[in-house]
């Protein structure tokens, strides 16, 4: 469940919005309703929009018109337990979000005094489950925030020869807050007394740590299907649960079939900045990760400090690099500028044939930024490696 997804479909859903309804006594065929305040706003509605489990569109549930006091009445009728978010009509993203886990549900929202696009704090009344995802999202942004500041302490000391021991030292405590993250939200899954909370949290973990750079140990796919094996069966009659099941089953194997993993490195060879062919076979013998990126990838050059990073830490220790340029046709001064500005001190190719370059179809490349890390004998053992999750994976296999 990635909450991004919601916005997409924003504007056609409040062409859409039911009809209003703004006082408690208007609510009472619906399973559920939520009351409350908004302070520090300029908004003058209030919307509920419901976030399904699985890949499904976001619903416009109900909406409301605040009052002159900030007060409003939303009503919904879902009575399997679900995420709901609460967005004001000027706003990109949710104020806060609930689970309908009982009838009546209160909740109070002050907004950032100056900047009212985000709750400086929001108080929920009457709602176990909500109080719960609500306790998780503070106590995981938090360790994301260490996070965060030990990896800004990194980048500065990158630009140092010398800083190496204290880059380790400060990679060692973002990779032991990762790990304690996890595990917090494993067993903060465990403990969930309402499905929909365990999917969120699951779900907001997953989207954390695969698409941020934030280097977060991934929930591999075999123990993602465990999980929501073991949530199935503490909630039988949880249908969403069973949907997203049957959905993350599906994508898995969609990834696995398209995954290099465990498959040998196909070998090519691409002339260097100086017009010299160099293979990747080349690299035999040694941990090497392709890059593959281009000067003209905003995606890749703010990635590239991850990788220089990387590449300080482990250089001499059996690792090297191969960057695989996508640049385009007659822009080759572009490219070497690129790899100048971005310190990129290792092997460079590209035959600079931009998308009909014939290592696209061969590496069957979607997007770039996209790397394999290939192991001594050519096996490619990881993909994709973004953010700190390059680093760790390093670690992993050249330890100091």
């Amino acid at each position: 469940m990635k909450r991004k997804i919601v916005f997409a479909a924003l504007p056609l859903l409040l062409l859409t919005a039911c009809k209003e309804n703004d006082s408690v006594a208007g609510k009472e065929d619906k399973a559920f309703v939520v009351t409350g305040t908004v302070s520090n706003t300029d908004a003058k509605k209030i919307y509920l929009i419901k976030i399904p489990a699985s890949n499904e569109v976001p619903l416009l549930e109900d909406s409301a018109t605040l009052g002159s006091d900030g007060r409003f009445v939303l009503g919904g009728n879902e009575k399997e337990a679900v995420i709901y978010n609460l967005l004001l009509d000027q706003n990109r993203y949710p104020v806060a979000s609930i689970i309908n886990d009982t009838n009546r549900i209160r909740i109070d929202i002050k907004l950032r005094p100056g900047s009212n696009e985000f709750a400086e704090e929001y108080i929920v009344t009457g709602s176990s489950a909500s109080n719960k995802m609500k306790d998780y999202m503070v106590n995981f942004n938090q360790s994301l925030m260490n996070i965060y500041a030990w990896a800004m302490q990194a980048d500065s000391l990158s630009q140092y020869p010398g800083a190496t021991f204290s880059i380790d030292s400060l990679t060692k405590l973002s990779h032991a807050e990762g790990e304690k993250l996890q595990s917090y939200t494993l067993s903060s899954i465990e403990k969930a007394d309402n499905p929909a909370l365990a999917i969120f949290e699951l779900g907001y973990y997953q989207s954390v740590s695969e698409s941020t750079p934030y280097g977060l140990p991934i929930i591999d796919g075999d123990k993602r299907l465990a999980i929501l094996d073991a949530t199935a069966q503490r909630f039988p009659d949880h249908k969403a649960t069973a949907n997203i099941r049957a959905y993350t089953a599906k994508a898995i194997q969609d990834m696995k079939e398209r995954s290099w993993i465990d498959k040998d490195a196909p070998d090519f060879s691409l002339p260097n900045v100086n017009g010299q062919q160099v293979s990747l076979k080349s690299f035999r013998g040694k941990y090497v990760l392709v890059d593959f990126w281009a000067s003209w990838c905003m995606p890749c050059r703010q990635e590239n400090p991850n990788v220089v990073q990387a590449w300080q830490q482990f250089r001499h220790r059996n690792f090297a690099i191969l960057g695989v340029s996508l640049d385009r046709p007659g822009q080759k001064d572009k490219w070497l500028e690129a790899i100048q500005k971005d310190r990129l001190t290792w092997t460079h190719v590209s035959d600079l044939q931009f998308w009909q370059s014939p290592i696209v179809p061969l590496y069957k490349i979607e997007g770039i930024p996209f790397n394999v890390l290939v192991d001594p004998q050519g096996k490619i053992i990881a993909e994709n490696l973004r953010g700190p999750m390059l680093g760790r994976k390093l670690d992993e296999l050249l330890p100091l």
